[in-house]
């Protein structure tokens, strides 16, 4: 598993842990039942604390992505089809948002934005 971790972003570093762990369940380079690195393996790969590794792990677990097992360690949760869809469903929503203000910023149509993602969606 490979986490790349960057200085200059404006995400904390627990966060960027969590979302690139997240993509990577969700885009099924990880599959249920696989093992996740220890906190302390993870912490040491990335030169960070352990501390942040756990906050990380345990937003993936409150999110439903990931299971830990006392004495074993941390493993990808069994994902229902739907809970993948809602995730996927936020980012688009993300997307959208920040592409509906920068049309209405730069005063580009509804219709306009319409037709672009129409385009984009029939691809």
């Amino acid at each position: 598993m490979e986490i790349i971790i960057s200085n200059s972003s404006d995400k904390p570093i627990y966060e960027q842990i969590s979302i690139q762990v997240k993509n990577l369940i969700m885009n099924g380079t990880l599959s249920a039942g696989e093992a996740l690195p220890s906190m302390r393996a993870l912490a040491k790969d990335l030169h960070i604390s352990v501390i942040t590794v756990q906050r990380a792990y345990e937003d993936l677990t409150r999110d439903g992505f990931i299971e830990t097992v006392s004495g074993k360690g941390s493993f990808v949760a069994a994902q229902n089809k739907e809970f993948i869809q809602e995730e996927q469903l936020r980012i688009a929503e993300e997307l959208l948002q920040k592409a509906a203000e920068i049309g209405r910023a730069h005063g580009i149509s509804y219709e306009q934005m319409t037709n672009i993602l129409k385009l984009f969606y029939e691809e």
